[in-house]
């Protein structure tokens, strides 16, 4: 049987495995950009289903189901699996993001928005910028591949039509969310405790100088304080973001099972 043959015959089990793969670039860092056209997202999720299809197919030996409403529920299953691959993944990002939003509040920054084109809604001057590069060494590092995989894999964890909706998930979920926070300070650590540090030291200032407006001196240099350190921890944030995509797929692989 040849591969048209074979997709005639399964046309059905195809636009399953179509929608598993879709999910990935609605929500996902990078696959699910704005940047990207529809299209092309629809014409990537496309190709990806074709080189995934005789494999899924033929190792699993898998059957649509033959009512209408029982295919209606297995195409929203299918697609929340996807969904969660690329939610768990974008949650990585998220914390840079709530990073860069802690900073710049502490540095001065915090009325200072651009518009993000990959999500199109403001954010922070430097969460842009650090979600930005981010973005950069994700890709750089093969993290797309990470995603790649974690879809691959997610057919051995969670065969087509056979994800079990597990009480744990929603417990796994709001760990990882939680995660957000923790993870957001401990990249906004080191800019957040120096600007502390200067503004300590501006209040024994002020009281020991009274006639100095403060105002005046305070708001520069925690700006020049602010972006003095980041530049210093630049290079270990691009060490941490590594380790952070690592956990990310392991991330994703725990979601999986849960829906085992």
């Amino acid at each position: 049987m040849d591969f048209y043959e074979l997709l005639q015959g399964h046309a059905a089990v195809f636009l399953l495995l179509l929608t598993r793969v879709s999910g990935i670039f609605i929500i996902s860092p990078f696959f699910g950009s704005l940047n990207i056209p529809v299209y092309y997202r629809a014409a990537a999720a496309f190709s990806f289903t074709l080189v995934l299809f005789p494999v899924v197919d033929n190792f699993q030996g898998i059957t649509a189901p033959a009512t209408v409403l029982g295919y209606i529920g297995a195409v929203l299953v299918e697609l929340f699996v996807g969904w969660l691959i690329g939610v768990v993944a974008y949650i990585s990002f998220a914390a840079i993001t709530f990073a860069g939003k802690v900073m710049d509040m502490q540095a001065g920054f915090a009325v200072v928005n651009v518009m993000d084109p990959t999500s199109g809604q403001q954010m922070p001057l430097i969460g842009s910028f650090l979600y930005n590069l981010a973005i950069i060494v994700f890709v750089v590092t093969n993290g797309h591949h990470m995603i790649i995989s974690a879809l691959f894999e997610s057919f051995k964890l969670v065969p087509l039509l056979g994800a079990e909706m597990n009480l744990s998930l929603p417990l796994i979920i709001a760990r990882f969310t939680t995660g957000i926070f923790f993870t957001g300070m401990k990249i906004a650590m080191p800019v957040t405790f120096a600007i502390l540090l200067t503004n300590v030291g501006l209040g024994i200032l002020a009281r020991t100088m009274p006639q100095m407006n403060i105002f005046v001196v305070g708001i520069p240099m925690q700006l020049t304080v602010g972006m003095l350190i980041l530049t210093m921890v630049l290079p270990f944030y691009v060490l941490f973001l590594d380790v952070l995509f690592n956990e990310m797929y392991g991330n994703i692989t725990i979601a999986l099972e849960a829906l085992q």
